[in-house]
């Protein structure tokens, strides 16, 4: 087990930044960005303690209060009493779209606990990992800034709600409270649910794939991984300079169509525009209950529920990023998906085990 000297730790000139889900897709990257100038402590209920040198992993169950004191404790007794920034990306997700009671053990209370515990601690700056979807939909042409209204209509943006509310309630007077409300992450190897299932079929050229529920100009927002890391990074380094309370929606400017989409992914895997119509949503309701209880059939994607939030439109404003930050995306996802196209042709199993997917029956025949 890693070992680490507390004069040291407690002398040392770098701040501390002490992160919850550093294990996860966001915040392993951002411990990749913040090393070299921070000391690090990633608080997690599963990692590898000799995974870095350079970063103290402490086993923490959010949803214990003893787990939550000790961790703390154990931050004190070898950092000392001063964290920079509490950087907390941990949260419960399920895209199901089911409820759980989970939402409310983790996210919110698992918020509230952690808190409450570092109010024993001097921190200067909380940033708290929230979703564009706690915002209300919007229309094509209609950027949402953070000032727009907040209306979640499933279980997880309506978590992440109520926990933008305890880090508001929370967060001492001495401490900044950052809300990060982050569109969908994606990266070169894809890495985004809506976009690798997207994928998926139109490389099994499903009949269902000619078919959506909405308007095909309606789209959601996506940023890369990179820029996403990039925008926290520089909300830790900026923590001086930032406003005591703020929100900060962090996405590409520019949202693609569902049909859009559609026909990028087509070209690129098949050569050609892919057909893709509108149709009633009480007929894909039956459609995707009807595929939700066959046993027999392909492990369905689109559920429901998701029919419901087909039309919603996501597109962001990014002027306060812009404006706090400095801070712009340097990747558009019409630009990245050639290339996660790539990936997949070139190891067609690696990339579907990579993103949790099964194969499509026509490919894997």
């Amino acid at each position: 087990m890693a070992t680490y000297d507390q004069t040291e730790s407690r002398g040392h000139s770098k701040p501390l930044v002490v992160m919850t889900g550093g294990t996860g897709l966001i915040g392993s990257s951002l411990i990749e960005r913040l090393v070299d100038r921070y000391r690090l402590v990633n608080l997690d209920l599963e990692g590898d303690p000799e995974s870095s040198p350079h970063v103290e992993f402490i086993p923490t169950d959010l949803t214990s209060d003893t787990s939550v004191s000790r961790a703390v404790e154990r931050i004190a007794g070898q950092y000392g009493s001063h964290i920079a920034s509490l950087v907390h990306l941990a949260a419960f997700y399920d895209f199901a779209g089911e409820d759980s009671p989970l939402y409310d053990e983790v996210t919110v209370e698992g918020t509230r606990r952690l808190l409450e515990a570092i109010t024993k601690l001097r921190v200067d700056q909380v940033v708290f990992s929230s979703t564009m979807l706690v915002h209300e939909p919007t229309t094509p042409g209609k950027p949402i800034d953070e000032d727009d209204a907040i209306e979640a209509t499933w279980p997880y943006p309506e978590s992440k709600v109520e926990t933008e509310d305890v880090v508001s309630e929370e967060t001492t007077a001495e401490t900044k409270a950052v809300v990060v409300r982050l569109a969908g992450i994606y990266d070169e190897m894809g890495h985004s649910p809506p976009i690798t299932n997207q994928i998926k079929r139109i490389d099994g050229k499903w009949v269902t794939s000619h078919f959506y529920p909405a308007d095909l100009e309606r789209g959601q927002a996506f940023v890369h991984l990179d820029d996403a890391v990039d925008a926290i990074t520089r909300i830790v380094d900026r923590r001086s300079d930032l406003p005591d309370d703020v929100e900060i929606l962090i996405a590409e400017p520019v949202t693609l169509g569902y049909g859009q989409l559609q026909d990028l992914i087509a070209r690129e895997l098949h050569g050609t525009d892919w057909t893709t119509m509108e149709i009633p949503e009480a007929m894909a309701k039956a459609g995707a209950w009807f595929r939700e209880k066959n046993p027999f059939g392909e492990d369905p994607f689109i559920r429901s529920w998701m029919v419901d939030r087909a039309s919603d439109h996501y597109e962001i404003d990014i002027s306060r990023a812009r404006e706090l930050l400095d801070w712009k995306p340097e990747h558009t996802v019409d630009e990245v998906v050639p290339e996660m196209i790539r990936r997949l042709e070139a190891d067609r199993e690696g990339w579907y085990r990579e993103n949790d997917l099964t194969p499509p029956a026509t490919i894997a025949a």
